[in-house]
C-alpha cells in the first residue's frame, strides 16, 4: 500500500467521523467518533512526517481533552432533543461553509504542488521536525502564535465566569457565612405549651388502651 492510498484511507475515516460526531444522537458515541477523528488525523500527519504534530495530536486531545469530554458528557443529564432542534435547518449553512474550508485549504496548499509531488520531500536523517516546527513558531509566525494565545485565554477567562456565574436556579454553600455561624444561628429554643391533660389527671389514649388490653 503506497503513500497516496494511506492518505485517501485516513482522509475519508477522518470525513466520516467528523460526519458521524454532528449527525451521532447519543452525545456519547459523537465524543467516541470525535476520537477517531483525531487518530486518523494524526495518521495524516505521520504521512507528512509530521511526527511532532501527530504524537501531540493523540496525547493531548485524545488522551486528555476528549477523556474529559467524555466524563462531562457520562455526568451530564443532557437534553439531546433540545441540542438538536434546527440541525437541519442550519445544515445547508454548515455544509456551505465545510465547501469553504476545503477550496480554502486546497489554493493554500496548491493543487499543482500536490500533482508535482513536491510536499513529500524526503530530509535528511538528521531533520527534526521539531525543531523545525519551533523556529517557525518563534520567528516567522511569531505574532499569529501570540495572538491564538491570547484568544485561548480569553476563551478560558470566559469559560471560569461562565461557571462561577450567579444562577437562581442552582443551590450552593456559603463558606464565609458558614464559618461566621454563631451558637444562636445554629440552635432555636421553642417553648411548646403543655396540653394540661396530665394536670387534670387524665389518662393518656396509650394508657387507657394499656388497661383495656390487660
Amino acid at each position: 500500500m503506497n503513500i497516496e492510498a494511506l492518505f485517501y484511507f485516513f482522509a475519508a475515516v477522518t470525513v466520516f467521523a467528523a460526519l458521524r460526531v454532528i449527525t451521532s444522537r447519543n452525545p456519547l458515541h459523537a465524543v467516541l467518533f470525535l476520537v477517531l477523528a483525531f487518530v486518523s488525523s494524526a495518521g495524516i500527519w505521520l504521512l507528512l512526517e509530521a511526527e511532532f504534530l501527530a504524537i501531540a495530536l493523540v496525547l493531548v486531545y485524545v488522551g486528555a481533552v476528549m477523556v474529559l469530554f467524555l466524563f462531562v458528557v457520562m455526568m451530564l443529564d443532557i437534553n439531546v432533543e433540545q441540542l438538536r432542534l434546527g440541525f437541519w435547518r442550519w445544515f445547508p449553512v454548515g455544509l456551505l461553509l465545510a465547501a469553504l474550508i476545503g477550496v480554502q485549504m486546497v489554493w493554500v496548499l496548491g493543487a499543482d504542488q500536490i500533482s508535482a509531488g513536491k510536499i513529500g520531500i524526503r530530509h535528511a536523517a538528521d531533520y527534526s521536525n521539531t525543531k523545525e516546527l519551533g523556529r517557525l513558531i518563534y520567528t516567522d509566525y511569531v505574532y499569529p502564535f501570540e495572538l491564538a494565545a491570547v484568544i485561548l485565554l480569553v476563551a478560558m477567562v470566559a469559560a471560569i465566569a461562565l461557571t462561577l456565574r450567579k444562577r437562581r436556579d442552582a443551590k450552593r454553600q456559603d463558606v464565609g457565612k458558614q464559618l461566621k455561624a454563631t451558637k444562636q444561628d445554629r440552635l432555636r429554643v421553642i417553648s411548646v405549651k403543655s396540653s394540661g391533660r396530665a394536670e387534670e389527671g387524665q389518662e393518656s389514649p396509650a394508657s387507657t388502651n394499656g388497661h383495656n388490653a390487660d
